[in-house]
């Protein structure tokens, strides 16, 4: 719950830090970097609460009981958060490193491009 709730606000902090384009106002900051590390992170995170979460689903109890589907959907969305955090990793990554961008676009724009 901890993982979930913590990386849920920072990352809508990002979403309106980018919203508002407030992102371009503090430029002395490599985003880039900080949303691929960001990202890095939560997706760690997530590999742990997804394993802890399938570790506690019960095997000997039966499917369809309450406990048994609320661990296994907790699993089950865990697992598509990690999965969403790591191809965000990915293109963050992409983006810091500037796959896609030409030097003069790159000098242009201040890497924002």
């Amino acid at each position: 719950m901890f993982v979930a709730v913590l990386l849920w606000l920072v990352t809508i902090v990002f979403f309106v830090l980018y919203l508002f384009q407030l992102h371009m106002k503090w430029y002395m900051v490599p985003w880039p970097l900080v949303l691929m590390i960001f990202n890095m992170g939560a997706t760690v995170l997530y590999i742990t609460a997804f394993i802890t979460c399938s570790a506690s689903v019960e095997q000997t109890s039966l499917k369809g009981t309450r406990p048994y589907n609320q661990r296994a959907a907790a699993s089950f969305f865990a697992c598509l958060v990690m999965i969403a955090y790591g191809v965000s990793a990915f293109f963050s990554f992409q983006a810091w490193r500037g796959v896609g961008n030409n030097a003069a676009t790159s000098q242009m724009a201040g890497g924002y491009a």
